[in-house]
């Protein structure tokens, strides 16, 4: 996602005062042999009053580190969009926990806000479904709220190079030979290696705990042919802004929809753009317009409280009790 100043990091400061919502408790994945620590955030159900949470621009409807309430609950784990943070996507977590999913999301180093040393660099496509894995085995085995997580209940939400992420960790493998040639007619920095042919040569982190995926305006997704989308067999739900933005093309997820293997959902937002699946609180939308500004007619609250309902409506029919 491409904004400099407002999309916060993990370090921001919080001031509370009153609201509805459910809880919030910042998280860390500590450093080891598969990559750096990896800071973020879990909402999950919570039954004490609620506080407002200053997040940046981002004002949170959350209780922070009130007790998490339930027991066997769906997990979804999240991925953020280019250079964006963890909170980008907070209304959409505070829905699912107001009804009783626990939601994961982290930073995904060098490709934040503020750090964007490997933005744009093939090294992140590679690392970020790896960052996700890491994150779903802290959330399920060492996090204080593993005991209550249902390991037979995994989603996964990702935006733009987040949902990239997602494709990849439910069994894509990106063809980068066969991106080169539309890689030719790209300015995307991404592309410099794809048309030096520089690939990269590691395996690519997948994982099957994931049992459903919503992928919203996918970075990326001229990378995938039908073949090396053959693997994927959890349901989807793909969504594709009308008019598309910062590299993503309405064409490309048109044609992940052609080449998806299973049976899935697929829903173009009219008269929207790139940044569309994002809220745009007032702060954020005087210091970056663009990533604001809208069509005429098109009303970008009113499409999230659709947005969030149809996708909650996705995890609560996929990741059902088992």
């Amino acid at each position: 996602m491409h904004t400099a100043k407002f999309f916060v990091a993990f370090a921001l400061g919080l001031t509370a005062t009153l609201a509805e919502a459910a809880g919030l408790r910042f998280i860390e994945v500590p450093a080891d042999v598969d990559g750096p620590a990896l800071n973020g955030a879990m909402w999950y159900p919570c039954s004490e009053p609620p506080d407002k949470i200053d997040l940046g621009p981002y004002t949170l409807s959350v209780t922070k580190d009130c007790p998490l309430s339930g027991d066997r609950l769906p997990l979804v784990v999240v991925s953020h969009g280019r250079v964006g943070s963890f909170v980008n996507l907070y209304d959409l977590a505070e829905t699912l926990a107001n009804a009783g999913f626990i939601v994961a999301a982290i930073n995904h180093p060098g490709d934040t806000t503020v750090d964007r040393s490997r933005s744009d660099n093939l090294s992140a496509f590679v690392e970020r479904p790896a960052d996700i894995k890491r994150l779903l085995s802290e959330m399920l085995s060492a996090a204080p709220a593993a005991p209550k997580i249902d390991p037979e209940r995994i989603g996964f939400f990702g935006f733009s190079r987040g949902g990239y992420t997602g494709l990849v960790l439910i069994g894509a493998n990106p063809d980068w030979s066969g991106a080169s040639e539309l890689c030719e007619q790209s300015s995307l920095r991404v592309c410099e290696p794809i048309r030096k042919k520089e690939f990269p040569t590691q395996p690519l982190a997948h994982d099957l705990r994931i049992r459903a995926a919503v992928v919203a305006d996918p970075l990326g997704g001229f990378f995938f042919t039908a073949q090396s989308l053959a693997a994927v067999e959890v349901p989807v739900q793909l969504w594709a802004s009308e008019r598309g933005g910062d590299g993503v093309t309405p064409e490309s997820v048109a044609a992940l929809n052609r080449n998806l293997p299973t049976k899935h959902e697929y829903h173009v937002v009219p008269n929207s753009e790139h940044f569309a699946f994002v809220i745009c609180p007032p702060a954020l939308a005087k210091a970056e317009p663009e990533i604001c500004a809208d069509a005429p007619g098109f009303d970008r609250v009113a499409f999230h409280k659709q947005f969030n309902a149809k996708v909650l409506a996705f995890f609560q029919a996929e990741l059902r009790n088992r």
